[in-house]
């Protein structure tokens, strides 16, 4: 079962052949394959996928790949050499070729199906056939799932080509986004933020496609010609991606009796779950619905954790379905996502998100989220009366238990013991009237400043008088207010070096990225590994020569700027 890690695992990997021993793949061992398949993976074309849990597919390589970056950081975690990245075979397996691997390794990958739903909605106009059967991994397809060094990890590539789920798309990734999301992944982990990881990341040096995107200079709101892209494929790694919409499938399958195998196959894709992510948090003793009881309190812990923490490093993820939301309470799908540079509680990067997907939204578009995950999990309580019940009062737990995360977040990145909502309402007033950059405003806040010339860097506003005089008073209470312990005794040094642990001086900046991935497009890619250097490194003082380039406000410029401050895609 997935909960059951081999013993003979070796402590580094210098081979494939290492690689392929350490495989086991509980998905598709422990799961149902769609009936409909293909035993051979060949199944490109957009089609209805009734049952099952998951389509053997084969990816489809780039052509002529070449070595544009990998997580040194993770491959050291995993045991890998980094030799093993310019390998043969490595490189074949991790561009879409997965036709020769070494055994026990499989040469057909499989991608999984869910539902989508948007704040307690369920949709089905956008699947092309109407019933909500088209929807699913329309461009990742997952090709390893290993146990390494106790741990397990799946893999996926993402832009591998189509897969019955693509909806009429190419399957492919361009070298844009899979270097907006390589770097992310690395970024949102060096910030202690849980997320899917970066593996490694190949470009074809042939293969190219057509994408909407923004002339330069834009100011427009959308996409204003198609452009031509290298195709990239990216890995990402994570226990699972296990996501709530995949519930909401097996959920909407049961409820309508979609058919005769629908309520067991809800139930064995929520003990698969249990036993992939949450082995060490449910009791596998107790009774299926006791352990589904636990279930959905271990998931409201991560998720409220993930939500206080994308809040704390100023990150919004665009387009919180729940269909991007993973069970195993982590970050996933780096698509339209953004960091907030100046401050504003609305800031949302990806134009089709609106309001309720902004910054200051997240926590409501989790509960929604988690709302659908125990809705999924009612019928496989219908017979327990009482479990159902301790589900809802956890369902209903949820808005107390983020707040609570919220302003313990709150709190840290202030330095203080506790929250003071009089003292917090006042700083995003002022925050907000200063045109504050989020990441520099609170690292220089660590500095204890006594008025406003030490913080007046992250300003994207004009200084007024009065301002500055509000900005004196409320440094003045807000140090009045920090305290280290419950005795009462205040320690600013400490406090200082707290602060300096949850709020990072570099971060994310949108107009940093977009000439990383533009010379990488003409082969030239070290800006993206020096992005990655430097980004792997948030909380660290860094070279002056980065400070310089890193750590400053915004160019007027790109303000509203297409691609920069704002897209409606990101493929």
């Amino acid at each position: 079962m997935a909960n059951q890690p081999k013993t003979n695992v070796p402590t580094s990997v210098y081979t494939l052949d290492d690689l392929a021993k350490l495989t086991d793949y509980s998905l598709v061992d422990d799961l149902n394959c769609d009936p409909d398949a293909t035993e051979t993976g060949d199944d490109y074309n957009p089609r209805q996928v009734f049952s099952g849990h998951y389509v053997p597919v084969k990816p489809t390589p780039i052509a002529e790949p070449k070595y544009v970056a990998h997580s040194e950081t993770f491959f050291a975690e995993l045991g890998f050499d980094d030799s093993l990245v310019h390998s043969e075979g490595f490189i074949k397996l991790f561009s879409g070729d997965i036709s020769d691997v070494p055994m026990p390794m499989r040469t057909v990958g499989w991608a999984t199906g869910y539902a989508l739903s948007i704040y307690g909605t369920e949709y089905i106009q956008q699947c092309p056939f109407q019933t909500g059967n088209g929807y699913g991994d329309g461009r990742a397809i997952s090709v390893v799932e290993a146990v390494i060094n106790g741990k397990r990890w799946e893999m996926q590539l993402k832009g591998a080509g189509p897969t019955p789920y693509c909806r009429g798309g190419d399957g492919r990734a361009v070298l844009r986004s899979s270097i907006r999301e390589f770097l992310a992944q690395e970024h949102m982990q060096a910030l202690g933020v849980p997320t899917s990881r970066s593996l490694c990341m190949f470009v074809s040096q042939s293969e190219q496609v057509k994408r909407p995107w923004y002339s330069e200079g834009s100011y427009a709101t959308n996409p204003d010609l198609n452009v031509s892209n290298p195709v990239a494929i990216s890995t990402r790694v994570a226990p699972s991606f296990l996501r709530v919409g995949q519930l909401e499938l097996f959920a909407r399958r049961a409820r309508y009796k979609a058919h005769p195998g629908a309520l067991k196959e809800l139930e064995l894709i929520v003990l698969h779950l249990i036993e992939r992510e949450y082995a060490h948090d449910v009791d596998l003793e107790l009774t299926f619905e006791e352990q589904i009881v636990q279930l959905a309190r271990a998931f409201r812990e991560r998720l409220t954790t993930l939500i206080s923490h994308w809040m704390r490093v100023g990150y919004c993820q665009g387009n919180f379905n729940s269909d991007n939301c993973a069970c195993g309470g982590y970050t996933l799908d780096y698509g339209p996502f953004g960091f907030m540079e100046c401050f504003e509680p609305n800031f949302q990067p990806w134009t089709g998100g609106g309001q309720h997907f902004s910054f200051f939204n997240q926590a409501a578009a989790a509960q929604t989220n988690f709302n659908m995950f125990c809705r999924s999990l009612q019928p496989l309580l219908a017979l327990a009366p009482a479990a159902l019940e301790q589900l809802n009062q956890i369902n209903l737990g949820f808005a107390g238990m983020m707040q609570d995360k919220l302003e313990n977040m709150w709190a840290a990145k202030l330095g203080l013991a506790t929250f003071n909502a009089e003292l917090f309402s006042e700083l995003i007033e002022m925050m907000e009237k200063s045109y504050v950059d989020y990441t520099i405003f609170f690292r220089e806040l660590i500095k204890l400043p006594k008025d406003i010339s030490g913080i007046s860097k992250s300003f994207y506003g004009p200084e007024t008088a009065d301002l500055a005089e509000q900005w004196r008073l409320w440094l003045q209470k807000w140090q009045g207010l920090i305290v280290v312990d419950e005795s009462g005794k205040q320690d600013l040094h400490k406090a200082s070096q707290i602060m300096q642990q949850v709020n990072p001086k570099y971060t994310w900046r949108e107009w940093l990225v977009v000439p990383a991935y533009q010379q990488a497009g003409a082969g030239d890619f070290a800006l993206v590994r020096e992005l990655q250097q430097v980004l792997t490194q948030p909380f660290n003082d860094q070279s002056s020569e980065v400070d310089s380039k890193y750590n400053r406000l915004k160019p007027q410029a790109f303000f509203a700027a297409g691609g920069v401050s704002h897209y409606s895609c990101s493929s």
